[in-house]
């Protein structure tokens, strides 16, 4: 059922099916399945950077370092477009589609990078054009999958797995850490970094047949009038529940939605459900997107100049610090998660980042003191951003909520390039506040601008906030397509599900 009968009124209980459901293994193959992109994103960035030393010698690539720093601009443009672009699609085709179609392009990307077979300007041009292609399966998959796993997810655990898969992006991280250390050691220079740019692709060719059996969301297809196969498919994922012991009792009628599907939205519709429907949601979500996209890449993208300029520590041994600063940002979202659900997401959001830019700022003032060394400074981010990264990744689970399903991955897409535009300017502040290391001062001042803006987006978060832990999507945001159960009656049409 490919077309949508605009004319059609539904009516409903598939989402709250879907939100009375346990945990089965269904949720687990969901997660294994979708789950990954964070971890693939993380795993490409970290080789990236790692390789980047190897990519100057005569012997590979021979890059300048001009060159060498247009790698990340180029991955990071790629995600942009990638964002944009599969975001609508995911909206007008479906969820399923696009998730395997962004993984795809990410292969083809990366696995091409490492085909990269000569120098000068034509293969340069290759090389980076590979890089753009494999961001733009990456930024694709942020909107496509936090759209799925959200739709999909019973509203009970919807924000614990959320944050948490959000959060393994540092477990992709530290694993591409030690994939570089390892071909980099064991392999001629020419031919390590292309054996470690190869790692993503075999790791996304088991994700891809994961992902082959997994489907399409229920709450997408109602809404686009395919409601036959959204029965199909929720009956399929009750029996995984029922056949792993659950006892599924009927859903009550008061549970239902009606809904009248029409035709395709696309980026205008978001614009007025941004800026006419929810104008406060929206000053919410740019404020949690922007603050924390500044805060990680002012402090992500400086940390090893920092290290090196203040405290002495040598070049080869920064990966170590860096190995300790991602299993802080991976420890939060994974201790943490549970709270955005039990305590709710208001207060769990708002408390940690405020926590952390008020730790940053704490640091702040040691760093100017002179107090700290590379240990105990790198002690402070990993404290500093145990929190960050709970609430960083709790952002994207705001913004998935509270815009309507029909526009929710152009939602995702739209603060997500927003964030990543705004969080460029970042490394080039911080950049030249540093300077040639030798005052600390500039930084000091740096450091608390950056934890006055984490504190800024929590009291956002406090005064516009959406206590959405434990509701139905559609408690939270009314889909766009939903019509008034008294105006359905009144007709008497419409199909019952």
């Amino acid at each position: 059922m490919s077309e949508t009968p605009e004319q059609t009124t539904i009516r409903t209980t598939i989402p709250a099916r879907l939100d009375r459901l346990r945990w089965s293994p269904f949720h687990t193959r969901l997660v294994l399945g979708l789950g990954t992109a964070w971890i693939l994103d993380g795993l490409e960035i970290s080789i990236a950077s790692s390789v980047t030393a190897v990519l100057t010698q005569p012997d590979t690539l021979n890059l300048s370092s001009s060159e060498v720093g247009l790698i990340a601009t180029v991955y990071l443009v790629g995600e942009i477009v990638g964002a944009l672009v599969f975001g609508r699609l995911s909206d007008r085709l479906g969820r399923r589609r696009v998730f395997i179609l962004t993984l795809g392009v990410y292969l083809v990307g990366t696995g091409l990078t490492a085909f990269t077979l000569g120098q000068g300007p034509g293969w340069l041009v290759f090389f980076y054009a590979t890089r753009f292609v494999a961001g733009m399966g990456i930024g694709g998959e942020y909107a496509a999958i936090n759209s799925a796993i959200d739709e999909m997810m019973p509203a009970r655990y919807r924000g614990r797995v959320d944050v948490r898969i959000n959060g393994t992006y540092w477990a992709g991280s530290i694993l591409g850490s030690f994939v570089a250390l390892f071909f980099l050691n064991t392999l001629p220079a020419d031919l390590g970094w292309r054996a470690a740019f190869l790692t993503g692709p075999v790791l996304g060719l088991v994700i891809i047949f994961v992902r082959r059996n997994l489907p399409e969301s229920p709450r997408w297809l109602i809404t686009h009038g395919r409601l036959e196969e959204a029965e199909r498919v929720v009956a399929q994922i009750e029996a995984v529940a029922e056949k792993d012991g659950q006892y599924l009792a009927p859903v009550d009628d008061g549970a239902a939605i009606t809904l009248k599907p029409e035709k395709q939205f696309g980026y205008p519709a978001l614009l007025r459900s941004m800026f006419r429907q929810y104008p406060k949601r929206s000053v919410l979500g740019a404020s949690l997107m922007i603050t924390q996209s500044f805060l990680y890449n002012a402090i992500f993208f400086t940390y090893a100049i920092v290290l090196t300029q203040f405290y002495g520590v040598s070049a080869t041994t920064v990966p170590i610090y860096g190995l300790a600063f991602a299993v802080g940002n991976l420890a939060g979202p994974l201790v943490l998660g549970g709270l955005f659900d039990s305590w709710g997401r208001k207060w769990m959001i708002a408390g940690t980042y405020i926590l952390s830019g008020g730790l940053l700022a704490i640091s702040a003032f040691l760093f100017q003191a002179g107090v700290l060394n590379a240990l105990t400074q790198t002690a402070a981010w990993i404290v500093i951003f145990f929190f960050a990264s709970a609430g960083a990744s709790a952002a994207y689970l705001t913004v998935s909520e509270i815009f309507p399903v029909e526009v929710r991955a152009q939602a995702i897409a739209a603060f997500f390039a927003l964030a990543q535009v705004a969080g460029a300017i970042g490394p080039l502040l911080y950049g030249a506040l540093i300077g040639n290391g030798t005052d600390p001062t500039a930084l000091t001042i740096g450091y608390l601008i950056g934890g006055a803006i984490m504190i800024a987006g929590g009291l956002v978060e406090v005064f516009l906030g959406v206590n959405a832990e434990g509701q139905p999507l559609e408690s939270i945001t009314r889909p766009l397509t939903a019509v008034d159960t008294s105006s359905q009656q009144a007709s008497g049409s419409g199909q019952r599900s």
